[in-house]
């Protein structure tokens, strides 16, 4: 007799086992303080170092509230992940920009997804 099969059962499975091994594998110093929105605006920023990204492009990117935004922005500048630097062309604009231990905790995180593909795959 064969067994039915609950796909959602198993991907719920999956999300258990996979949520298990991040948060056995942290090894980074910082990675506690990191919340989830700070790991994408970390990402986000990593990833667009080429470009002066400011808050209004995280509120577009991620779809929140200015509000949202600029509380997230501020509790990452007292963490010591980014750093808000004025722009030569306008005066009122601040460009976002990563500071090294957000690249350590960039560069750690990458490394540990692609570990974590790697076991996935």
């Amino acid at each position: 007799m064969q067994q039915s099969r609950h796909v959602s059962l198993e991907i719920k499975t999956i999300s258990n086992l996979i949520t298990r091994y991040v948060n056995k594998s942290t090894n980074n110093l910082y990675i506690d303080s990191v919340t989830d929105a700070n790991g994408w605006i970390i990402a986000f920023l990593a990833k667009n170092q080429d470009k002066d990204i400011f808050q209004r492009d995280l509120e577009e990117k991620f779809t929140i509230r200015r509000s949202t935004v600029s509380s997230i922005l501020r509790l990452m500048e007292k963490k010591g992940f980014i750093k808000r630097v004025p722009v030569d062309y306008d005066a009122r604009l601040k460009k976002l920009v990563l500071t090294d231990k957000a690249l350590e905790i960039y560069a750690a995180a990458s490394k540990h997804i692609s570990e974590l593909e790697q076991k996935l795959t």
